[in-house]
């Protein structure tokens, strides 16, 4: 009888050490899973720009989620890749087929630079929504980036119609998280995403995160500083129109950076600034930390121009693994 108690004592004990061991070793597998969808996701571009395998990305680096630019409008207000590349049947969900299989997920972004803006092409708010619900619905997303340059944010109207149609797709879509990206100067965001996040606070529209582009302007600083200082300037902004404290406005702000030489002549954005970056993202858990683009992530060589090489000696990737380190 002692024997048989004895044993099963032992059973028990071996039984907890395991369960313990498990939940252990298992643990690094379920932090990778809460990591929320678009904290780190680099923008990836199919369009040109010699595109990496993203699931090759995935392996090298540790990156589970990536930004796939960019939906514009077609002429209309109907969305496209580039504008003429259909939703579906194409290189874009082959990718977010493949990404997903490996463990992964993607954020759509809309606008960038180039091409016909949904935001103006469609004429009303109800339109605009439906625009960016088409995406959703075809590629079942649980994030999109609204990326707002060269002439949508113009107009004091595309502005409201942007931030009415934003509540409509959240209205519909239960916890989509929801990220604005903007072009930003040496002390926080241009004037009209300023208005842009005012008319936000006022209609009560809570976006995930205000993403500013904290390049292509003078500075005498080191590009990790002048960053810094500019996402300083979107958190005082974001902070007075929602009139939080600034420890919560620093969680519904970010980064959008870029890798290596900007657009503007004699700009370098180096991985020791990514990693000035990284401290600030992680010191005051920022709501997004990404950067254009893994395309560009690499040295250059012959055959491969700015959009496809960082134009800085450096290692492959190097850029992408320290935004895979930030987890919010």
């Amino acid at each position: 009888m002692a024997s048989f108690a004895f044993r099963r004592a032992f059973l028990v004990l071996v039984s907890a050490v395991a369960l313990f061991t498990s939940a252990i070793t298992s643990a690094p597998a379920a932090q990778a899973a809460t990591v929320p969808l678009g904290v780190n996701a680099p923008y990836l571009y199919l369009g040109w720009g010699s595109p990496p395998n993203p699931t090759s990305v995935m392996t090298a680096t540790g990156t589970k989620q990536f930004t796939l630019a960019f939906l514009t409008s077609d002429g209309t207000c109907s969305p496209k890749w580039d504008g003429y590349r259909n939703l579906l049947g194409g290189r874009e969900e082959s990718a977010i087929k493949k990404i997903r299989a490996a463990g992964g997920d993607v954020v759509a972004s809309f606008g960038g630079w180039s091409g016909h803006k949904l935001g103006i092409k469609c004429r009303s708010a109800a339109a605009l929504a439906g625009a960016y619900q088409k995406v959703i619905n075809a590629y079942k997303l649980k994030a999109i980036d609204v990326n707002i340059e060269n002439t949508e944010d113009d107009s004091a109207a595309v502005r409201q119609r942007i931030v009415d149609a934003l509540k409509k797709v959240k209205a519909a879509n239960s916890g989509i998280k929801i990220y604005v990206t903007f072009s930003g100067t040496a002390t926080g965001p241009v004037t009209p995403i300023k208005d842009l996040i005012k008319r936000a606070a006022a209609s009560h529209l809570v976006v995930t995160g205000w993403n500013i582009m904290a390049f292509n302007f003078r500075t005498t600083d080191t590009m990790g500083t002048a960053t810094i200082k500019s996402a300083d300037g979107l958190k005082k902004t974001v902070a007075t129109a929602y009139g939080l404290p600034s420890a919560d406005a620093y969680r519904r702000i970010g980064i959008s950076t870029m890798n290596g030489k900007t657009d503007l002549a004699g700009q370098k954005i180096s991985v020791r600034d990514f990693n000035t970056m990284l401290g600030y993202a992680k010191r005051h858990h920022i709501a997004r930390f990404t950067f254009w683009s893994v395309n560009r992530d690499r040295s250059c060589a012959p055959g491969l121009d700015a959009d496809s090489c960082s134009g800085v000696k450096q290692s492959k990737y190097d850029y992408t693994k320290v935004v895979a380190q930030y987890r919010g």
